[in-house]
C-alpha cells in the first residue's frame, strides 16, 4: 500500500468518527473503538471505551462542531497515527465548551477483514 493510500484511509476513518461523534451514534462509535481503548482527555483523565460510549448514550457529552486542521499522518497497511489540531464545540452536561485542542489517535487494522479501530487517543490544549 502506498503511503498516500494509507493516509487517505486514516482521513476517511477520521471522517466516520467525526460524523458519529456529532450524531452521538453509539453503534458507529462502538464499531470504531477497540474494546481496550485508552483515551487521555485534555484534563488528564484516562477513560476507556465504555466510559466514552456512556457519555454519548446518556447525552452528557454533545458535540455541535468538530473541525480538524494541521493534520499529520503516519500510516501503513496495519497501523495509522494522526495528529491534528481540533476545534471542538458542544456541551458537557449543562456547560457549553469551545476548545482548541491537539489530538493524537492511533488506528489499528483488524486481524481479519473487520473494522479498523482506535486503540489509543490523547488530547491536550493546543
Amino acid at each position: 500500500m502506498h503511503d498516500k493510500e494509507a493516509q487517505d484511509r486514516i482521513i476517511a476513518l477520521e471522517e466516520q468518527l467525526r460524523r458519529a461523534m456529532l450524531a452521538s451514534d453509539v453503534e458507529a462509535l462502538d464499531r470504531l473503538m477497540s474494546p481496550g481503548l485508552l483515551f487521555t482527555t485534555h484534563m488528564g483523565q484516562v477513560i476507556g471505551k465504555q466510559e466514552d460510549l456512556d457519555m454519548h448514550r446518556s447525552g452528557l457529552l454533545k458535540f455541535t462542531a468538530i473541525g480538524a486542521a494541521e493534520r499529520q499522518i503516519v500510516a501503513d497497511a496495519r497501523l495509522g497515527v494522526i495528529s491534528a489540531r481540533m476545534n471542538l464545540a458542544g456541551s458537557f452536561g449543562a456547560a457549553p465548551f469551545n476548545l482548541d485542542l491537539r489530538c493524537t489517535r492511533t488506528w489499528r487494522a483488524p486481524d481479519d477483514d473487520g473494522q479498523w479501530q482506535i486503540v489509543a487517543g490523547h488530547m491536550s490544549l493546543a
